[in-house]
């Protein structure tokens, strides 16, 4: 069986998917909607997709399943659409940035029961699912710490920033979502403190481009994130699960392995600089999972709850930033 993809956003992460699905077996791109005309058509060139309306593909016969990389603003409205048209869904991060659209979009959701996984793509790079494996097995015993450094290598424009619903709904969503996958827990207290230390431009759109936050859960299980808006060094992403019996992490990807070592000292090559070169397999093992469970007819994971959820925190967390007290999370 092949399952036929319409992709709605022809955009940077547009383009990453619609090479994922390429790149997957039992996987095929049928159309492409965009409302730039040219970014709807190289990708339809590209990978041999007509270039059609987002109602033609919604409305389509010859389409499964429809995935959605348009602005954020329009995630839920085309969510909403698709589940009403029967096709399966996969949705970038966030539904919404506001946790009413986000209920409200929900229960439309499964009140059609469609399926809906949302692109959590991190979950799906074949480190961090080792460490998750190695939990699992009972590796480290019972998880009782987790330490995540997320750090992109330059901060975007100013004016994204003023559009992107902030630090903590934006960047740091990917690692709320990621601190539950390793803790097993939902932390129900956030406590955040955020500066803005990279570019005062940011601050002055009502945003912030450094944090750290502290995440605890119900049984007192606790998870520390590091943000930051820039590392001079590359993509700084690594990983540290803390158990009663040991510990195991992921450190950063490299372009390669090869040290040189020589009478100046030890050198190795630089850490991946972008988040499409860094999480590549991420991406594929996302759109992989996603024709698994469909065919499986198994529940989505991550779920449209888990995208509920993992927003909760960031709100959570916004409010600690500006209280400066810990914030209890909304579920």
């Amino acid at each position: 069986m092949t399952l036929k993809f319409g992709l709605l956003g022809a955009g940077r992460i547009g383009k990453v998917h619609a090479g994922a699905v390429a790149a997957t077996a039992g996987a095929k791109l049928v159309a492409v909607a965009d409302a730039v005309a040219d970014a709807a058509a190289f990708i339809g060139s590209s990978y041999g997709a007509e270039v059609r309306s987002v109602d033609a593909i919604m409305n389509a016969k010859d389409i499964d399943a429809v995935l959605i990389t348009t602005p954020t603003d329009m995630h839920a409205d085309m969510i909403e659409q698709a589940s009403k048209a029967g096709k399966a869904i996969f949705c970038e991060k966030p539904v919404d940035l506001s946790v009413e659209r986000v209920r409200k979009c929900l229960d439309t959701v499964n009140a059609n029961n469609s399926a809906l996984m949302i692109g959590f793509n991190r979950r799906f790079d074949p480190n961090f699912m080792e460490v998750r494996a190695r939990i699992d097995a009972g590796a480290i015993g019972a998880v009782e710490m987790v330490s995540i450094t997320s750090r992109d290598p330059n901060p975007p424009p100013a004016t994204y920033a003023a559009r992107s619903g902030g630090i903590f709904r934006d960047m740091t969503i990917h690692d709320f979502d990621m601190a539950r996958f390793l803790l097993g827990e939902d932390p129900v207290s956030v406590f955040a403190s955020a500066s803005c230390l990279v570019d005062p431009e940011i601050g002055k759109a009502g945003d912030v481009d450094s944090a750290s936050i502290i995440l605890t859960t119900k049984t007192g299980k606790i998870a520390q994130i590091s943000n930051s808006r820039r590392a001079t060094y590359g993509y700084d992403q690594r990983i540290e699960v803390h158990g009663s019996k040991g510990l195991v992490s992921a450190e950063n990807v490299r372009a390669t392995t090869v040290e040189l070592a020589t009478a100046e000292g030890y050198k190795r090559d630089p850490l991946l600089d972008f988040f499409m070169t860094r999480y590549t397999q991420a991406y594929a093992n996302e759109i992989a999972t996603f024709i698994k469970t469909l065919e499986a007819g198994k529940a989505m994971t991550p779920s449209g709850d888990d995208g509920l959820k993992a927003l909760l925190i960031a709100e959570a967390a916004l409010k600690s930033s500006k209280s400066g007290k810990a914030e209890a999370v909304a579920y």
